[in-house]
């Protein structure tokens, strides 16, 4: 008899162990990125898995094939909600444009982090990204630091509707005229796409010889832009200062056709992107800061070999 009680309580006991264990629940978080084709979303993405596995989330990422298409990323969120996510980590194509469906989003019950692009929505409970005013400034500033005398500068900008490229080169003509020896001859708003943006580029240099500087805001115009200097034989007359970490932009930092690139921290948007989401999730939001303003650096060839040179050029590897 004490046997057979024996038993049972041991039963009871490992019946109780096993509700204790019982896994925790797996939230569905997705990301709607602007892209997946570029080197700067893929730092982020890596980050985003990194805390997805952490926090034993399902995350998803999407992201349509351009910049530009907007339409494509609406469509995405509508079918994210479809699809059962419980929150959305989302970097807006259009300030305005993607804002009807963020907002159908949210009345839906999906919690809403922007990572690198804001969007025209007050369902957004928090940002995490680059100070995009202060980045703009400090690419005009690499720019006056790295040219002697005046300068005469060309913007190469992405679509006029995101919101972190006209903050940015917002940012850099306020710098440049702050400086009182510079001034901006022309500015050209070109796809965010490499070969587009070289086209465009050397049509701005054909017409404005006098041009010494080109500031280009993000991953593709930076690559277009070095691709139109080397391609017209003015890289020792005009000095470039690009957007993020890629190979291209990189190599020409070492050869001398690019002068500077402004490096965002994409890996840590794309970690604490989804972490935000995990913690909105899970009732922890109440702690959180509305805005999240990761690391951004100015790499030159001086400091492009430190340690935290390399750290931040090649973050996601």
């Amino acid at each position: 008899m004490r046997q057979s009680k024996l038993a049972a309580a041991l039963l009871a006991l490992l019946m109780l162990g096993g509700c204790a264990a019982a896994p925790a629940q797996r939230h569905n978080v997705a990301i709607v990125a602007k892209s997946t084709s570029t080197e700067f979303w893929a730092a982020v993405f890596a980050g985003a898995e990194a805390a997805g596995a952490e926090y034993n989330l399902d995350l998803s990422i999407t992201g349509p094939e351009t910049e530009e298409d907007y339409e494509t990323q609406n469509a995405m969120i509508a079918q994210a909600v479809e699809d059962g996510a419980e929150a959305l980590v989302f970097s807006a194509i259009d300030f305005e444009a993607n804002a009807a469906a963020i907002n159908e989003a949210a009345r839906r019950g999906v919690r809403i982090v922007v990572i690198d692009s804001g969007v025209d929505s007050d369902a957004v409970e928090t940002y995490i990204g680059t100070d995009n005013l202060a980045a703009g400034r400090m690419a005009a500033q690499a720019a006056l630091d790295g040219t002697p005398g005046r300068l005469t500068v060309g913007f190469v900008n992405y679509d006029v509707n995101s919101a972190n490229g006209q903050l940015r080169e917002q940012g850099a003509r306020e710098a440049l005229a702050d400086s009182g020896r510079a001034q901006v001859a022309a500015c050209i708003n070109t796809v965010s796409e490499a070969g587009a943006a070289m086209q465009d580029t050397l049509a701005m240099l054909n017409a404005h010889p006098e041009i010494n500087v080109l500031i280009a805001f993000n991953e593709p115009t930076s690559v277009g832009a070095a691709r139109a200097l080397d391609a017209s034989g003015r890289a020792d007359a005009v000095a470039l200062v690009g957007f993020d970490s890629n190979v291209e932009t990189v190599d020409g930092l070492q050869t001398g056709l690019v002068d500077a690139l402004i490096v965002q921290n994409t890996y840590a948007m794309g970690y604490l992107g989804v972490e935000s989401a995990y913690r909105l999730l899970t009732g922890q939001g109440g702690s959180m800061l509305r805005t999240v303003d990761t690391a951004t650096r100015i790499i030159t060839r001086e400091n492009m070999f430190t340690i935290d040179g390399q750290k931040a050029l090649f973050a996601f590897e």
